[in-house]
């Protein structure tokens, strides 16, 4: 009886804390609903920077997930696009005095860093300051904490300079442990996406490749650092290759930070700089609750606009969608909508992708084509845009890319895996079959392909990389033949792409967009912009928003560190038919 009391007990205690839980997030929602869009900006305010998250190309919004942050642990991302809006607008707002910059360790690409600190470095023109305080830096947060007035770091605080190194995942143990065999077909000297299949370390062409790449991607960064904080490239070299540089006096002595200190010291040198008592609170704004703050209205004819087309993801086919991807039939979607929407004077097709579908990179391609036909096209390249988003790339007018970008990788590959003796040796399984013609099972995954079939993929894969580097030749108006010298996979940084005539211009998206705006005829403040997809209010997600979130999400939260794999695993399931895409992972530390 005492144990029968005890759980009707804990029975109405978790009923009761459930109807509280649920009365309070009711009221949470009702006040999303309700709340008003727009923040009033005071005097004497500072923007606040907070870049220690993901940087996207857009982010939606989620007012749910942010609600309930401070419960799970998830870390809002930032979008691009809202930081060059929040920045372009506080640099002519006589409310905002300047910027509190935190950017200890940014989980973005470097080319994603170059867009923001170019935004940065547009907005100290207006006069006002930007001051940077973290706990620590890593190279890609000091990047962008070296174009600030002041920067901070805390006495026991790490500041990372050691060089920059890119790793790759290989698979070949565990593809041996399994009996798995990978069947692999390419074309190129340097098309290295086959190799963490083949290999257990990089192939000396790969090596030289990422070797040159990683070259020019640490030079760039080593310049700017130099230009911004006065100091040769030779010292900042040799700080790297000695790892002198083991505590916060280090930094401050070499001037690569202007003071060692704590927070409360770095808010007491703003207020000193903002002029106000060391007692009173600095009026603090973030960019979200900034751009929702009272506006003069947008600029520009309504019926003059450049679009904006999104392409972030890998590229893949019919059946696939979600987060992460690039879907063939809704990139094409939205390219026939700004071609055919007259109020769209000029398109920009902003690119971040290692490619993926042979097939899908090429049905896009046409599109691309097409548009850029009727109207003024132009590609803007993010932190990737190799292989096949370097092919999506080709039939634009002009291709811009970052110094650090990472594009090329002009071919492709298949990969079949034959599974049988995996299936017969670790569980038991076998396979028969009656077939009507000799090859009528092909391809299939559960036999050795013969000689002769393994010669018809082959002849696949070498004609389409035949098709993409005569449709990347005729893009770049050079002979087939002098476009192959820098093809055949080989992956290059933007600064080496330009040289190569594979991209025009060095430069991020605002450039892109005013060089659209330039070939429809547009001058600066006749125009808007507007991004595709899309962005839906928020309220439109809000059931979407409570009923889940997206695969890759969930795989972080559930798996932890071994998500990375477990998503490399679903790209392995996407990879059907040719591939135009570079290797599995390419992180650059």
């Amino acid at each position: 009886m005492l144990s029968f009391l005890k759980y009707v007990l804990a029975t109405i205690v978790g009923l009761f804390l459930f109807m509280v839980l649920g009365f309070f997030v009711m009221v949470g929602i009702g006040a999303l609903f309700s709340k008003s869009d727009t923040t009033v900006i005071e005097e004497n305010t500072v923007l606040r920077l907070d870049l220690e998250r993901p940087i996207l190309e857009v982010v939606e919004e989620d007012p749910i997930s942010e609600a309930l942050a401070p419960f799970t642990g998830e870390i809002p991302s930032v979008g691009i696009k809202d930081l060059r809006d929040a920045l372009k607008k506080a640099s002519a707002d006589g409310k905002i005095k300047g910027i509190y910059l935190k950017s200890g360790d940014p989980a973005s690409g470097w080319a994603v860093l170059e867009e923001v600190r170019d935004a940065l470095s547009e907005f100290k023109k207006s006069g006002k300051f930007i001051y940077a305080y973290s706990e620590g830096y890593s190279e890609k947060g000091y990047y962008l904490a070296s174009v600030a007035d002041a920067i901070y770091l805390s006495e026991f605080g790490d500041f990372e300079w050691n060089g920059l190194s890119v790793e790759y995942d290989f698979y070949k143990g565990t593809l041996d442990k399994l009996e798995i065999r990978p069947e692999v077909f390419r074309v190129g000297e340097f098309k290295s996406a086959v190799e963490p299949f083949l290999r257990s370390d990089m192939s000396e062409p790969s090596r030289k490749q990422a070797s040159e790449m990683i070259g020019g991607i640490n030079g760039h960064f080593l310049k700017q650092v130099s230009a911004a904080r006065g100091i040769s490239v030779d010292l900042l070299k040799g700080w790297a290759d000695s790892l002198s540089i083991e505590k916060a006096a280090d930094a401050l002595q070499r001037k690569l930070v202007t003071n060692v200190g704590y927070y409360d010291e770095f808010e007491d040198d703003i207020k000193g700089k903002i002029g106000i008592e060391k007692d009173k609170k600095i009026k603090f704004v973030g960019v979200k609750k900034y751009l929702s703050s009272t506006s003069a209205g947008e600029e520009g004819d309504y019926n003059k606009r450049i679009a904006v087309v999104i392409a972030d993801g890998e590229i893949v086919g019919a059946g696939a969608s979600g987060d992460g991807v690039i879907t063939a039939e809704n990139l094409i979607k939205q390219l026939r909508k700004v071609r055919e929407n007259d109020k769209v004077k000029a398109v920009v097709l902003r690119i971040n992708s290692p490619g993926g579908s042979a097939l899908a990179s090429d049905l896009i391609w046409r599109e691309v084509k097409l548009t850029a036909g009727k109207k003024p096209l132009i590609a803007s390249m993010g932190n990737v845009a190799a292989s096949g988003g370097y092919y999506i790339a080709m039939a634009a007018d002009t291709i811009v890319a970052q110094p650090n970008t990472i594009t090329g990788s002009i071919g492709i590959f298949g990969l079949m895996l034959n599974i049988e003796p995996f299936m017969k040796n670790k569980l038991g399984i076998t396979f028969d079959r009656v077939t009507t013609n000799p090859h009528s099972d092909w391809p299939t995954a559960t036999r050795s392909m013969t000689d002769f079939e393994k010669q018809k993929i082959q002849s696949s894969v070498e004609h389409g990389y035949d098709v993409f580097t005569a449709k990347a030749a005729q893009g770049r108006k050079m002979s087939q033949d002098e476009l192959k010298k820098f093809a055949e996979g080989r992956v290059w940084s933007g600064i080496d792409a330009k040289q190569h005539n594979l991209v025009d211009v060095l430069g991020g998206l605002d450039q892109a967009i005013t060089l659209a705006a330039g070939a429809a005829g547009l001058k600066e403040g006749e125009y808007r912009v507007r991004y595709f997809p899309e962005s839906k209010d928020w309220r439109e997600e809000l059931i979407s928003s409570l009923t889940g979130s997206d695969d890759e999400e969930a795989l972080s939260k559930v798996l932890g560190p071994l998500a990375p794999y477990a998503k490399a695993y679903q790209r392995l399931q996407r990879m059907e038919g040719i591939q135009a895409r570079l290797p599995f992972e390419m992180r650059i530390n």
